[in-house]
């Protein structure tokens, strides 16, 4: 059965505040970096799941993001799936 690489990239949704960005905007300019607005942070998931095909892996990985790896209330997702190569 081929593998897939999967990368989840979940960042806040719109509107939601962003503590950790929000400490790292503000430290910035302390280090000289006084052109930088708008700091967000987010969290990449990266994982192999071995399917029959790229829909199945990235059906399987929508599910974990909703069940699992992001929090819907508060933060989008996007996935990405690359065959991988033996």
């Amino acid at each position: 059965m081929p593998a897939y690489e999967a990368r989840v990239d979940v960042t806040h949704l719109p509107g939601i505040s962003d503590p950790a960005g929000a400490t790292v905007e503000r430290a910035l300019p302390a280090l000289g970096y006084t052109n930088v607005t708008q700091v967000h942070i987010g969290k990449t998931v990266r994982l192999v799941v071995d399917a029959p095909d790229s829909a199945s892996a990235r059906a399987q990985v929508e599910e974990m993001c909703a069940r699992l790896l992001a929090n819907p209330v508060i933060e989008a997702y996007s996935v990405t799936v690359t065959e991988l190569v033996p």
